[in-house]
């Protein structure tokens, strides 16, 4: 049996290919109030049963991690790594239900699976299942074994999972790790990723006390010619944090940021080839970038510059209506995006450092969640592996060498020694925002780049440049 073989089977066996994914979407598994988490780490589970393997829904401190392991008898081993869990969809407004997985026409994509979590992740997680039972349907010998790490916890920061892979490093030995994503822009270009930033997540809030403020309660706003304001004393510490240009203004924030290396600068000349400025600001809903400059500049920026975002911020009354008030409390919750060789606990004490030499009494500093960067090197087999599986399928995909957002990655590079590899073909996108999709014919694409990659995986030929 062949590649083609599995190929045929794909598009076969696609319609019901397409509802096994359509029916992980439909499934809510929100980690941040649990809503069908239990359920959907079950529906993991089921299918890694289904395909002939093995797997547990292992409990942890918080949501569960489903492990899992096919056994195919052959030479090399991938670890699977993927996320059940979703984002919240409360407030947002969407064209179709976000947990009904609807087919519609979606701006000028065409047919799309419209839901949370069909592009970040569901939808991808799914279409690897989707795969593996294209091989066994069509009598295919599986080429690798798969190992699965399915976690419910990304959302959050993946708090239980270091734990999890603590407490299981034997089990988890493989030869590569592969994070499914649809990694096709709009336009159709191929991408693979290297690596990730690490993130710290915070929160600083100001209260009313000693120093000042209501303490307990909003007050009435004309008070505010008396009584000091908590939202106000925020305000400025937020404004010690940045410059106008938000060049972050922390002591020793940059001291530890690696430049890119001669491998990292000849990937960036190649993705600056295909860069589009216009296609990655129409992605994001902006007229224009914060930095001067174009290509191998902006791309530089996006994956080697380090970051302090603002979430979100909270204070007062903004309700319908007008209610002039004095509030006790705001908050403001904050990202910190790492890039090699920033450590989170040294960025946490640069932080406080900072915000005590301030000495402003009433502020407090919570770390809400946090894990380092990873990088694999792009002539690893499994990164190679891939570059020619989408090569397979008549595309020449372009190597990042991280992406900007943050995953747990490091656990596999950094703490078991696992080369880790994230793409495949398809596209979707507004991960985390309304209208969440991806294209249904990008579904039955990422299944044929995956049936190529676990056979280029297991064939391990030598690199062919990246």
């Amino acid at each position: 049996m062949s590649l083609d073989t599995v190929r045929a089977q794909i598009d076969s066996d696609f319609d019901a290919h397409l509802e096994r994914v359509r029916r992980f979407v439909r499934q809510p598994s929100i980690s941040g109030t649990g809503e069908g988490i239990a359920e959907m780490a079950e529906m993991v589970a089921s299918e890694i049963w289904a395909l002939g393997g093995h797997a547990r829904v292992v409990p942890t401190a918080g949501h569960p991690v489903v492990h899992g392991h096919i056994d195919a008898g052959a030479a090399r081993t991938l670890l699977f790594y993927g996320m059940y869990d979703v984002q919240p969809v409360a407030g947002e407004d969407w064209v179709a239900p976000p947990f009904g997985a609807q087919i519609v026409d979606f701006q000028d994509f065409g047919k799309c699976v419209v839901g949370r979590g069909i592009s970040n992740q569901k939808g991808p997680l799914a279409a690897f299942f989707n795969t593996l039972h294209a091989f066994r349907d069509s009598g295919t010998a599986l080429p690798v074994n798969v190992k699965f790490v399915v976690e419910g916890e990304e959302e959050l920061g993946s708090p239980h999972l270091p734990d999890f892979v603590e407490s299981h490093r034997d089990a988890l030995r493989a030869d590569g790790c592969f994070f499914a994503s649809f990694g096709q822009d709009p336009r159709g270009i191929p991408y693979v990723f290297l690596g990730v930033k690490g993130i710290l997540f915070v929160e600083l809030s100001v209260r009313g006390g000693e120093w000042g403020g209501p303490t307990r309660r909003m007050i009435h706003g004309s008070n505010a010619a008396w009584i000091a304001s908590p939202p106000w004393r925020l305000v400025h510490v937020l404004k010690t944090l940045v410059d106008d240009e938000e060049r972050i203004l922390v002591a020793g924030f940059y001291d530890d940021v690696r430049p890119p290396t001669p491998k990292d600068e000849a990937l960036l000349e190649r993705l600056a080839g295909v860069f589009d400025e216009a296609v990655a600001l129409k992605q994001n809903d902006a007229r224009r970038f914060k930095h001067p400059g174009s290509g191998v500049q902006q791309l530089r920026h996006m994956l080697f510059d380090p970051t302090l975002n603002i979430d979100g911020m909270e204070a007062g009354y903004m309700g319908p209506g007008t209610k002039t008030l004095l509030p006790h409390e705001a908050r403001v919750r904050l990202d910190v995006r790492m890039v090699p060789d920033m450590e989170p606990q040294r960025v946490v004490e640069l932080l406080r450092g900072h915000l005590d030499r301030l000495g402003l009494e009433g502020l407090d500093f919570t770390v809400m969640d946090s894990y380092p960067w990873s990088r694999t090197d792009p002539d690893a087999p499994v990164a190679q592996a891939l570059m020619r599986a989408i090569r397979a399928e008549g595309l020449e995909p372009y190597a990042w060498p991280r992406t900007a957002g943050s995953a747990p990655f490091y656990l596999f590079t950094r703490t078991l020694g696992i080369p880790t590899v994230a793409g495949g073909l398809g596209h979707g996108g507004r991960a985390h925002s309304p209208n969440e999709y991806a294209t249904v014919e990008g579904i039955r694409a990422h299944e044929r780049s995956v049936a190529a990659f676990l056979f280029e995986f297991a064939s391990d030929a030598g690199p062919t440049g990246g």
